[in-house]
């Protein structure tokens, strides 16, 4: 197996390797590689069904979509597709379904159909935008919480889709989740600046208009492209990434071709702070 890192931020490029059989000796490398670089890339895999789902399993148990679950879905592997009648809305950097108590640990994408030109990935790299704080704003940032919703387009987009008259129950049902601003990686110990744009609300305890400009703050720091990786999609592409220290987002500049992913999740853990995990660390590979 070869791990080739793509720049000095995040993301690696994985060969000799099938996704699809993959042994228990590969995996482990692989699961050590993610952890190193966060987000890996694996060529023309063209994974099926049954085995994203098998290698979904070997992370930990496949997430089903909550708003699914609520309603008795079981089914872990969810159809991402754009038409000129379905436009792209994932073009903001976020972590998937942070307003969740406990969101997603890792992520499973694979390029099903794909445009002509554009709708490529991006990520950014969460410890590194915590590794650039002073360490004054650290302590700063520190004891703060961030209050995660759905926000109020995805209720509208609900709304179009499924009609209006179950949002009261499932806005009830999902009144969204607080999380630590800063996050402790519970397998590296490493600490990441935990926002997510989309899903964003508000900072706990500060007015509406401290809140926003915080927040506008805080997400501006992952347009930095030092903090970026961007993968150009060729069908059968696999990614996988780590939803606990990296934010991504879905360009849409291939609307209104066709583009379908199929994506599927890991369940994780509830978000914490430990003030004696590091504050960085120097990963080689």
């Amino acid at each position: 197996m070869d791990v080739r890192r793509l720049n000095g931020a995040l993301g690696a490029v994985v060969a000799g390797v099938d996704l699809e059989t993959i042994d228990d000796a590969a995996f482990e490398t692989v699961h050590t590689a993610l952890l190193t670089h966060q987000v890996l890339f694996f060529r023309e895999q063209q994974l099926s069904d049954s085995g994203q789902l098998a290698l979904a399993e070997r992370f930990g148990q496949p997430s089903v979509y909550p708003i699914a679950a609520h309603y008795g879905g079981t089914q872990a592997l969810h159809v991402i597709e754009d038409t000129p009648d379905s436009p792209p809305d994932a073009d903001g950097w976020h972590t998937d379904i942070s307003w969740m108590p406990e969101p997603p640990k890792i992520a499973i994408l694979c390029a099903l159909e794909l445009p002509a030109y554009g709708g490529d990935t991006m990520w950014a790299d969460l410890y590194r935008v915590y590794d650039a704080l002073s360490p004054a704003l650290r302590d700063m940032l520190a004891p703060l919480s961030i209050h995660h919703t759905q926000g109020s387009d995805f209720w509208e987009k609900f709304a179009r889709i499924a009609g209006s008259e179950q949002l009261p129950e499932l806005q009830a049902a999902f009144p969204g989740a607080t999380h630590p601003l800063i996050r402790t990686h519970p397998e590296t110990g490493r600490r990441a600046l935990f926002v997510s744009g989309m899903f964003m609300e508000s900072v706990v305890g500060f007015t509406r208009e401290e809140s926003e400009w915080m927040l506008r703050w805080l997400q501006g720091r992952l347009d930095d492209p030092n903090v970026q990786v961007r993968w150009q999609w060729r069908a059968g592409d696999v990614a996988i990434w780590d939803e606990r220290c990296t934010n991504h987002r879905a360009l849409s500049d291939h609307y209104p071709q066709h583009r379908r992913m199929r994506r599927c999740t890991i369940d994780g853990d509830a978000p914490y702070f430990a003030p004696q995990s590091v504050s960085s660390l120097v990963t080689t590979g």
